[in-house]
Order: structure tokens, then C-alpha cells, then sequence
């Protein structure tokens, strides 16, 4: 839905814009959300881990938000497209190392003999 009004109106200073790519953002979570938990954490889906996902993906688009300016700034001779793949890469490894810390398999119960 956000890429088709992506590609209908490219002004990119409009607020449609922004509506657009945040609904696809958040539509983008929830099959995100349950592939992490079966195929990256071989977890289930809990409210524990809906939770962190959700503090992870919202740290990280403030980090990717934060840091781009910035790494504009800094570095004006880069190419755009470097510089943001660049921190979208820093940010997708933050969003990682939290995921970690809430999606915990359980260890199977040893029987005793």
C-alpha cells in the first residue's frame, strides 16, 4: 500500500509521505515479528517478546532518525545511499542485540533417570 503511494506521488517533503511510509512500516512489523520468533529465535510468540520486539524496532528507527543527519553531516563527501545503508545496517544490529534479550528459548527440561 505505502510503495504504490510511494510510486503515485514521489514529493518527499509532503506529510503524506511520512503517513505512508510509517503505515507500511508498521504493517512491516507483524510478519517481521512472527518470523523472528519461529525462524531467527525458534521462539513462540509471547506478549514478553512482542514487547521487546516492539521497544527493539522503535529503538531502532529513532537510531536510524538520530544518526542519519548526523552521519550526513559528518561525512559530506559520501554518497547518500552509502551513508544510509550504512546506518540502517548500525541500526538493524541494535534492533538485533535487543531482540536477544527477550527472545530466550527454553532449555527442554533434562528427565531424571
Amino acid at each position: 500500500m505505502a510503495a504504490l503511494y510511494f510510486l503515485s506521488h514521489p514529493e518527499k517533503g509532503s506529510a503524506m509521505y511520512y503517513v505512508a511510509f510509517a503505515i507500511g512500516y508498521f504493517i512491516e512489523m507483524i510478519p517481521n515479528y512472527l518470523f523472528s520468533n519461529w525462524y531467527t529465535f525458534g521462539t513462540k510468540p509471547n506478549l514478553k517478546n512482542a514487547g521487546g520486539f516492539l521497544l527493539a524496532r522503535l529503538v531502532n528507527v529513532a537510531v536510524q532518525f538520530g544518526l542519519l543527519p548526523l552521519a550526513l553531516a559528518a561525512f559530506p563527501l559520501w554518497r547518500d545511499d552509502l551513508i544510509s545503508l550504512i546506518v540502517i545496517f548500525i541500526g538493524g544490529c541494535i534492533n538485533y542485540l535487543i531482540c536477544l534479550l527477550f527472545f530466550k528459548k527454553k532449555e527442554p527440561e533434562t528427565q531424571k533417570e
